[in-house]
């Protein structure tokens, strides 16, 4: 069915990087009206895939069609003429131009007198309608937040006629809230009869949207099948080629000291001071909704944010300072939540990225201690299982779950009491998602005390001992891991953090943390 409209088939498709092959021979069909989840690893080939069929990059062997025409190898014009867009993960918005330019770029309404804008603005505005979103075409492109930058790059590429679009990550650095309306509009398109194809990592992204799931496994398409037919355990089976037993490890039991102790620290943009205490062994999981503050509060703890008032002490020593310097010489570490922009240099080597947070320690009198590094950083990275080709390997060469063990191991290379995670697992694999998770565990049982914040429900509710839901900056309430095994404890959560009230029932919920003792522990 190669020439009905809207189908993309790819046959056959080969494609190496410095003799390394990323993909090996993939065959597959797009029909009209479907949306097909493509899953597998950091590293299984699959923005690859979608860079070829998009006419970005040309195979080694093999060819795409799109309905029955042969799409010139390393053509993206010809595939854009064809009706193939993609909407990558670093979106290719002009912020400084309007929603309405961004959506008519290239293809500008224009008449005797020059552009025709009050009929591009109307166009934009029916077209944005048809997909239920409620955006001004008149606004400036980065004024508005990045889902629905993501949305209107979605309704460019339908208004070009794109009837075949694939989405890289279409999820990955927006909202949650906004998570909701993208899924609405894929699912338009669908009705519409165009064949969408999006990479995720989240399962529940799959159930929501997807007909049908390919998994990619060392360049290989190791499973095409309707998602009905399929488990979660089936497809994490095929992605990491084998059974993942038990995503998440048993926690070890907490110890008794306090480590980390917050007192009334003022965070800006936080409607009151904070107290929080953490043991050592404990890992305390911060939920809430996005702008909650916890981003904030972890940066804040860190030295990276100022605070007017408020102390914070490890192992009962106040840190004074408030700089991340003064938090590195109290053992404290942080993990942020943008790896690529904030975590890592990726232009640098694994050598070099492990060095940054401690150069003092590895060098003398300006000069590196190179053989000392070496083996201090190399021990760090076994510690954590990092799978490269050396220390030397550059990091934009690792797959995403590898840059994070990176950027987790390398503060290891000396003691450490404090680890401060943001989103740990953003943009990483479920393989290397369950060995981060190990690595968090691990830490744990040795002695660290971890304070992780998360948007993730699953890492929240099993990787925690205990959980702090934050609204507007503060602690709208505090889960034990009783509470947190709870049926219920999902909605008490966003409940929690929306500011609603606890669930009715006739009588005290387990899950409802009104209902218990909020102070730390």
């Amino acid at each position: 069915m190669a020439d009905e409209l809207g189908t993309l088939e790819c046959r056959d498709l080969t494609k190496a990087f410095g003799g390394i092959p990323v993909l090996k021979g993939i065959s597959l069909s797009l029909a009209p009206g479907t949306i097909t989840a493509l899953a597998g690893e950091n590293g299984a080939g699959k923005s690859t895939l979608m860079k070829i069929a998009s006419g970005q990059y040309r195979p080694d062997s093999g060819e795409v069609l799109v309905r029955g025409e042969r799409l010139p190898s390393g053509n993206p014009q010809a595939a854009y003429r064809l009706g193939v867009a993609i909407v990558p993960q670093e979106l290719a918005s002009v912020l400084e131009m309007t929603v309405y330019e961004n959506i008519f770029i290239g293809r500008e309404l224009s008449g005797p007198f020059g552009l025709r804008r009050r009929a591009m603005i109307e166009s934009a505005r029916q077209i944005l309608h048809v997909f239920g979103v409620d955006i001004e075409p008149t606004r400036r492109m980065g004024s508005l937040p990045v889902g629905l930058r993501q949305i209107v790059e979605i309704v460019k590429a339908t208004n070009t006629g794109a009837r075949v679009i694939l989405l890289d990550e279409p999820s990955s650095a927006i909202a949650e809230r906004e998570v909701g309306k993208l899924i609405e509009v894929m699912r338009t398109l669908r009705d519409r009869g165009v064949a969408l194809l999006f990479t995720t990592h989240k399962m529940e992204e799959m159930r929501a949207l997807a007909d049908r799931v390919l998994v990619l496994r060392d360049g290989e398409l190791v499973l095409d099948e309707a998602l009905r037919n399929l488990t979660d355990d089936d497809i994490v089976t095929a992605m990491i080629g084998r059974e993942l037993e038990g995503l998440f490890p048993a926690l070890p039991e907490p110890g008794t000291e306090a480590v980390l102790e917050i007192d009334n620290l003022h965070v800006s943009g936080a409607a009151a001071p904070l107290s929080l205490t953490v043991r050592r062994g404990e890992i305390v999981g911060l939920a809430g909704l996005v702008g909650a503050g916890r981003t904030e509060l972890l940066e804040t703890v860190f030295g990276i944010r100022k605070s007017t008032a408020g102390s914070i002490r490890v192992k009962g020593t106040t840190i004074k300072g408030g700089t991340p310097a003064a938090a590195i010489a109290a053992r404290m570490a942080f993990v942020p939540e943008d790896r690529k922009g904030a975590g890592a240099v990726l232009s640098m080597s694994v050598l070099d990225n492990a060095t940054l947070p401690r150069m003092d320690k590895f060098s003398v009198g300006g000069l590196l201690r190179q053989g000392f590094r070496r083996s201090q950083v190399r021990e760090a990275m076994d510690a954590v299982k990092l799978r490269s080709r050396g220390l030397d390997q550059s990091m934009e060469t690792l797959s995403g779950g590898n840059q994070q063990k990176v950027v987790l191991a390398r503060w290891l290379t000396s003691p450490v009491d404090v680890l401060i995670l943001d989103e740990p697992t953003r943009g990483v694999d479920v393989g290397a998602r369950s060995e981060i998770y190990r690595i968090i565990v691990d830490l744990a049982e040795q002695g660290m005390a971890v304070v992780m914040a998360s948007s993730d429900m699953p890492e929240i509710l099993s990787l925690s001992h205990r959980a702090l839901v934050l609204r507007n900056g503060i602690i709208a309430g505090e889960l034990d891991s009783e509470q947190l095994a709870h049926p219920g404890v999902q909605d008490t959560i966003f409940r929690l953090a929306s500011g609603l009230e606890g669930i009715e029932s006739s009588d005290p919920d387990p899950a409802d943390p009104s209902t218990n003792n909020q102070k730390d522990n």
